[in-house]
């Protein structure tokens, strides 16, 4: 896949354009109690985990190589932790970030994972890990790890179909995978199964088709194609570029970052 190095150090995202730049002057030269202590508190090192239908991948702050596990249908959040906390046994973090395969709402899993097993929606992941954690769907993520400016749509080529809209600096998690679309949904054709049914050649015409689509309905200045599979594609429509699979990793760490960062439920 293409490398997206341009990425690596984008325009925050702000909660309001204009509220943005009302930071007085002596706010900036000596920051009020709560915000030093805010600060304090923010972590040092954070964990990132970003759970995929075939395998977790993981990195943490300041490890240059990510590890990675198989996952699959057997895989329930209860596995997912110990294994990861084995995987990662010799790394240093205080904090994690998970990318979850699915709907979140106030920082929780709605809604049991399609392409794993099921026990995600009520595990303690705070217990689990003994640290704090945070919690947004895995599209959102990459697309925070992905934003620039203006109005940006991420859609995630994996074994489903991620897809994150943002808009203005606000994020706002999408769930377009399950619309109908032709004989049957946008994850249908986009998805690994519409991959292995319909064949590459046909599959990118569905790509570049319901990208096009959606940048036009949505308003998007751009779409950025993300995810395992991305990196079949040959051609791009216009406005559409690739993604590092990276950001991920890069958006779960900005979740811990104090930069006016809003997250959409």
């Amino acid at each position: 896949m293409n490398t997206d190095s341009e990425n690596t150090n984008p325009e925050f995202l702000t909660q309001e354009p204009a509220e943005a730049a009302t930071v007085s002057s002596a706010e900036s030269a000596q920051p009020t109690r709560k915000r030093a202590e805010k600060a304090k508190k923010r972590p040092r090192k954070v964990l990132v985990i970003d759970v995929g239908g075939t395998h977790v991948k993981v990195l943490a702050s300041g490890e240059k190589e990510r590890r990675e596990i198989p996952s699959g249908p057997t895989m329930t959040a209860a596995k997912m932790a110990q294994q990861v906390k084995n995987l990662v046994k010799d790394w240093k973090y205080d904090a994690v970030t998970i990318g979850y395969p699915g709907p979140v709402v106030h920082g929780r899993p709605l809604r049991e994972p399609h392409n794993l097993a099921p026990g995600w929606v009520k595990f303690d992941y705070n217990k689990a890990f003994g640290r704090p954690v945070r919690i947004l769907n895995d599209a959102a993520m990459q697309a925070l790890g992905s934003y620039k400016k203006g109005r940006m749509l991420f859609l995630g080529l994996g074994t489903g179909l991620g897809s994150a809209m943002i808009a203005n600096g606000i994020l706002q998690p999408m769930e377009l995978a399950h619309l109908p679309y032709k004989k049957g949904t946008y994850e249908d054709y986009l998805g690994l199964r519409g991959l292995e049914r319909l064949g590459k050649k046909k599959w990118r015409r569905e790509v570049a088709k319901v990208a096009a689509l959606l940048r036009e309905a949505l308003e998007a200045n751009q779409v950025v194609m993300g995810g395992g599979n991305a990196a079949k594609l040959k051609e791009l429509p216009p406005n559409t570029k690739l993604g590092n699979n990276n950001n991920a990793f890069l958006g779960g760490f900005r979740v811990w970052e104090d930069k006016g960062i809003t997250l959409g439920t």
